[in-house]
């Protein structure tokens, strides 16, 4: 786990990975944004002169890894793993919610 966590924010701005940290307990949630299976980007610099997409970047700076790159599981010491739509911010702010009074916080 120490090793994952300090490689986690590596070429974040390519996995978009991220750490949402909660101050007043201290609490980390590890989020990781995974691309649909048939995703193809098209990033690159538009050519002026034709509006075409050229230079394309590839895997590159798409804030997103395949979901055979990902590091949170349980083998790395993740114990609660959660996957689905919407917004990453909202469920973490509910679990933390839950977590606090728990954990006498609240």
């Amino acid at each position: 786990m120490e090793d994952v966590r300090k490689t986690f924010l590596v070429d974040r701005d390519e996995t978009g990975r991220e750490v949402v940290t909660y101050l007043e307990t201290g609490k980390k949630y590890y989020v990781e944004y995974i691309e649909p299976r048939s995703f193809r980007s098209n990033w690159g610099d538009v050519n002026p002169a034709t509006g075409k997409v050229e230079g394309s970047y590839g895997d590159k700076f798409k804030g997103s890894i395949k979901e055979s790159e990902s590091v949170i599981t349980k083998e790395n010491g993740f114990d609660e793993i959660i996957e689905g739509p919407g917004s990453p911010y909202h469920t973490i702010n509910q679990m933390h919610e839950k977590w606090k009074k728990e954990n006498g916080y609240a």
